[in-house]
């Protein structure tokens, strides 16, 4: 069969967690209805894995990309870590931080390089990550540091019903506060207005702003960052040309009818973002980072190290992450072939 785009890398992400059985149960049971993809790891330890939960999962261990095309809907790629990796399941092991940072180091070189169309990262364990000295708040931070990039990357959640970005992420409420200005609210949606034209094919992508306290700040009432803050912003934006609403109260930006209305909607901290999406759609949600020169999409979820090894995990995130990434990467393509021939 021959495919319009490189495979997509696929990074093993945390080994005691259940990357490795999404892994298998994407391929094994989705590979018909997805573009080839290979995940880097350790060969022998999928195959111990697949022992343990008693699957036959055919692996091919492959050299390049290229060749993951040729063998992926006979086999499972992999494209050897270079590291043995522990296969023990729900304990983490700091033997294996080398293993984990060189499967995104690597995956992150071949997409520069074009080698691959877009990186999908299976779910890490920051807190082990943190205990090991490891510098970055998540796997957002740690790409722009590889792929230097110097503005602040954007996190989007997506789903079939609902895309969300969170301006501030992996901070208090309280630090979020006093992060916010206005400069980085136009900054995050001017990135995020780019990436929805590039690989979701949005000519005039539609935005909301939510407010940061109730009603909006009810007029200054309730306070008082709407006015100072998001209100300058959101003037900007539309001074810009967007096609921007807000502030508006976050309790009614979510239901069936005002989702009609938007596109993406600009949310003030993590939870404010987060919630409605995973309530709506909690095992379809796909985490996407804007702002790098690379696609890279990652399951909406963590390790879930309470479950490892069962059988039990779910796939679904693993499945939409790997499926967004193939579609922001055709609409990439798009773009950027219309813009070198205009």
């Amino acid at each position: 069969m021959k495919y319009s785009l490189p495979a997509v890398a696929l990074t093993m992400g945390e080994p005691a967690g259940i990357g490795g059985e999404i892994t298998f149960k994407a391929w094994r049971d989705h590979r018909h209805q997805l573009d080839p993809f290979f995940v880097i790891d350790d060969p022998e330890r999928l195959i111990n894995l697949s022992g343990i939960l008693g699957w036959k999962i055919d692996i091919c261990k492959i050299a390049t990309p290229s060749e993951a095309l040729i063998s992926f809907q006979k086999s499972l790629p992999v494209l050897p870590v270079g590291e043995v990796v522990g296969t023990t399941l729900a304990q983490p092991s700091p033997k294996n931080l080398k293993a984990i940072i060189c499967s995104i180091d690597k995956a992150v070189t071949l997409a520069r390089s074009g080698e691959v169309s877009a990186v999908v990262t299976n779910p890490i364990h920051k807190s082990t990550l943190y205990d090991l000295g490891f510098a970055f708040p998540g796997h957002t931070e740690y790409l722009a540091h590889l792929a230097n990039v110097t503005s602040k990357p954007v996190m989007m959640l997506a789903s079939d019903n609902l895309k969300v970005v969170a301006i501030t992420r992996h901070v208090s409420i309280l630090e979020a506060v006093k992060t916010l200005s206005p400069e980085l609210i136009v900054e995050t949606a001017e990135i995020t207005v780019s990436n929805l034209k590039k690989d979701f094919g949005l000519n005039d992508p539609k935005l909301v702003i939510a407010g940061l306290n109730p009603h909006a700040g009810e007029g200054g009432a309730i306070g008082r960052e709407e006015k100072t803050i998001i209100e300058p912003a959101v003037k900007i934006l539309k001074a810009i040309g967007y096609d921007v609403r807000g502030p508006l109260p976050s309790d009614t930006l979510f239901h069936e009818a005002a989702r009609e209305k938007y596109d993406v909607a600009l949310c003030m901290y993590h939870d404010q973002a987060l919630i409605p999406i995973k309530t709506l759609n909690f095992h379809g949600a796909v985490n996407i980072t804007l702002g790098l020169p690379f696609i890279r999409t990652s399951p909406d979820h963590g390790t879930a190290l309470d479950i490892a090894g069962t059988g039990t995990a779910n796939e679904t995130s693993l499945v939409a992450a790997l499926k967004l990434a193939s579609f922001a990467a055709t609409n990439r393509k798009r773009s950027d072939e219309g813009a070198n021939n205009s």
